[in-house]
C-alpha cells in the first residue's frame, strides 16, 4: 500500500459519511420537533401535493361549517316568525267563524273587523321585520294589481257558494246534475265592458269537460255575497250559466235556442228583464211574435219557458219543467218535439203545437204576470209556483256563506291560479362544502298581509274571509315545511362535513404525520453513526503523519 500526503482518501470517505449522518440527524430532529414527516417539499413532493389539496379542502369545510351554523340560526328566526304568523292567522280564523254567527249585528262585526285589522298589522310587522344579520329573510311583497284582486274576489265567491248554490238549484227545480266531469273556470275572457258577462263552452255529452268563461270587465263590487249590484247580481249570472253547463251533459244541446236560454233565465227569474223590455217600447205581443217567428230574445225565451212550465203543470206533468227535463235527461239526444209529445201524453204533438198555443195566449200571459212585486219570477217562487218570494238578492241561496268553501258534488272544478300578493321570492345561496358546486339554494316568499291575500280581508263576508285565511294558513304552513326541510338539509350538510373532515384528517395524518417510534430509532442510529464518523474522521486525518516516520 502506498503512502501519500497530497490526497487522503480515508478522510474524504469519513467526511462524506459524517455529512450524510449529520443531514439525517438534522432531518429527523426537524421531523420530531415539528411532528410532520414533510418538513419541506423535498421530503415528499407527491405527499406535499396531496396534503396541500387536503388542507385546502379541510379549511373550506371548516368555513362551510361556520356558514351552516349561521344559516341554521337564520332558519330558526324564520321558523319562529312563521309560527307567530300562524298563531295570528288561527285567531283571524276564529274571528271569521264568529262573524258567521247569524245573531251578530253589524256593530259586532265591526268590532271583529277592528281586531282583525290589528292582527293583520301584526302579521305584516312580523313578516317584514324578520331578519338575520340586518338582512330581511322574507321577500318584501308589492300590492296585487286591482285586476288580480278582482279575479280573486270572483274566485272566492265562486268557491264560497255561487257555484254550489246554482248546482243545487238546477238539481232541485230541473232534476239535472253533472256527471263528474271537469268544470274549468276561465277569467281571461274579454269582450269589453257591458258585453257577455259569462258563457259556457264545451262539447255536449257525458264525460266532456266544460269551461265557464267569465269576463272580468263586467263583474264589479264583488264584496257582497251576491256580487255586483241589484237586481242582476253576479250570482244570478252564474246560476244561468250553470244551467247550460249541466244541460250540456244531461240533455244535450239539440234544443231550440229559446228553450236553452229561457230555462237558464227561468232558474233565477227574469221579471226585471221583461219589465225593462216593455218599458223600452216593446209590446207583449211583439215579444211573443219574436219567439214564434223563429227569432230570439232573452225576455222572450224566459216568457216562453215560464209559460211552458205553467202549461205542463196544468196538463198533469209532475213538476212542470222538471218533468220535461227529466225526460230529456233520460233520453239524451231527443229533440223537444218528441219530449213534449211524450210527457204531455200527446196533448202537445210537438213544439209546433206549443208555439201555436203561445202565439195565441202568450201576450195575455205576460199581461197577467206581476212584474211589480219583489219576486223575480223564478221557478219555484211565488209568481211561478206559489212558493216563497224569491227576490233578486235571495233567489240564489246564500246558505253556506259564512262557513267555508263548498265543493261541487257533480263536477270537479279547476280554478285558475292567480296568485296572492307578491310573486317575488328572496333567494339565498349557502356554501355548504369546500367545492364550488357545494351550494344550497333557498327561497323565502313574502308573508305579510298583502302577500298572503289578506290586505282587504272583510269580516262582514265571513265565507270569503275564511277562504282567504285558509289559503294564507296553507301558504304559511307550506313555508314552515320548507324551512324545516332547509334545516334538515343544513343538519345533513353539517354531518357530512364532519364525517368528511374526520376522514380527510386521518388520511392527511397518515401521509404527513411523523412516526415517533420509528423516527426515534432512526435518530439514535444516525446519531451513533454521526459520532462514529466523527471519530473515524479524526483517525483518518492523522494517517498522513505516518509519512514522517519514514523521513527520520
Amino acid at each position: 500500500m502506498s503512502l501519500s500526503i497530497n490526497n487522503n482518501s480515508l478522510s474524504l470517505h469519513a467526511q462524506r459519511n459524517l455529512a450524510e449522518h449529520t443531514n439525517e440527524v438534522t432531518r429527523l430532529v426537524a421531523r420530531l420537533s415539528s411532528g410532520t414527516s414533510i418538513a419541506s417539499a423535498a421530503d415528499d413532493p407527491a405527499g406535499q401535493a396531496i396534503t396541500g389539496r387536503m388542507r385546502s379542502q379541510l379549511t373550506g369545510m371548516r368555513q362551510a361549517m361556520r356558514s351552516i351554523n349561521d344559516t341554521t340560526s337564520m332558519l330558526q328566526v324564520a321558523d319562529s316568525a312563521l309560527s307567530n304568523i300562524s298563531d295570528s292567522l288561527q285567531r283571524l280564523r276564529e274571528l271569521a267563524v264568529a262573524s258567521g254567527n247569524g245573531s251578530y249585528t253589524d256593530s259586532d262585526r265591526n268590532t271583529l273587523q277592528a281586531e282583525a285589522d290589528q292582527i293583520l298589522s301584526q302579521i305584516t310587522q312580523v313578516g317584514n321585520g324578520a331578519s338575520f344579520n340586518d338582512q330581511a329573510i322574507f321577500s318584501p311583497a308589492s300590492e296585487s294589481g286591482s285586476e288580480d284582486k278582482k279575479k280573486r274576489a270572483v274566485l272566492d265567491s265562486l268557491k264560497a257558494g255561487w257555484l254550489s248554490a246554482a248546482e243545487d238549484m238546477v238539481q232541485q227545480y230541473y232534476g239535472l246534475q253533472g256527471d263528474g266531469s271537469t268544470l274549468k273556470i276561465n277569467l281571461d275572457t274579454t269582450d269589453g265592458k257591458s258585453g257577455v258577462l259569462a258563457s259556457v263552452t264545451g262539447a255536449s255529452g257525458l264525460g266532456n269537460d266544460v269551461t265557464l268563461n267569465i269576463d272580468m270587465a263586467d263583474f264589479s263590487d264583488i264584496s257582497t255575497p251576491d256580487g255586483g249590484t241589484g237586481p242582476m247580481y253576479d250570482d244570478r249570472v252564474i246560476a244561468h250559466e250553470m244551467v247550460h253547463a249541466i244541460m250540456l251533459h244531461s240533455t244535450g244541446m239539440n234544443l231550440p235556442q229559446w228553450f236553452i236560454e229561457g230555462t237558464a233565465e227561468l232558474i233565477h227569474g227574469a221579471d226585471e228583464r221583461l219589465a225593462g223590455a216593455l218599458a223600452g217600447g216593446q209590446t207583449a205581443q211583439g215579444i211573443v211574435d219574436t219567439i214564434t217567428g223563429g227569432g230570439f230574445s232573452y225576455e222572450g225565451g224566459y216568457v216562453a219557458s215560464r209559460y211552458l212550465h205553467d202549461r205542463l203543470k196544468s196538463m198533469g206533468v209532475d213538476g212542470g219543467m222538471k218533468g220535461l227535463m227529466t225526460y230529456l235527461n233520460g233520453h239524451q239526444g231527443t229533440d223537444l218535439d218528441t219530449a213534449l209529445k211524450a210527457v204531455t201524453g200527446g196533448q202537445y204533438q210537438g213544439t209546433g203545437d206549443f208555439m201555436t198555443d203561445f202565439a195565441a195566449n202568450g201576450a195575455g200571459f205576460i199581461g197577467g204576470m206581476n212584474l211589480a212585486n219583489a219576486d223575480t219570477g223564478a221557478i219555484g217562487g211565488l209568481d211561478a209556483d206559489g212558493g216563497p218570494t224569491r227576490d233578486a238578492r235571495g233567489v240564489v241561496p246564500e246558505s253556506g256563506f259564512g262557513t267555508a268553501a263548498r265543493p261541487l258534488r257533480n263536477f270537479k272544478v279547476e280554478y285558475p291560479d292567480i296568485g296572492g300578493g307578491s310573486t317575488g321570492r328572496h333567494r339565498v345561496q349557502i356554501q355548504v362544502g369546500a367545492s364550488a358546486g357545494d351550494l344550497v339554494d333557498m327561497e323565502f316568499a313574502a308573508v305579510n298581509a298583502s302577500a298572503l291575500g289578506l290586505a282587504d280581508l272583510d269580516m262582514r263576508n265571513p265565507a270569503v274571509a275564511l277562504l282567504h285565511i285558509d289559503d294564507a294558513l296553507a301558504s304559511v304552513n307550506e313555508q314552515r315545511v320548507q324551512v324545516g326541510a332547509y334545516s334538515n338539509r343544513m343538519d345533513a350538510a353539517a354531518s357530512n362535513n364532519q364525517t368528511m373532515s374526520m376522514n380527510l384528517e386521518a388520511a392527511k395524518s397518515r401521509i404527513e404525520d411523523v412516526d415517533y417510534a420509528g423516527a426515534a430509532v432512526r435518530l439514535t442510529r444516525a446519531q451513533i453513526l454521526q459520532q462514529a464518523a466523527s471519530a473515524m474522521l479524526s483517525q483518518a486525518n492523522g494517517e498522513p503523519r505516518a509519512v514522517l516516520a519514514l523521513l527520520r
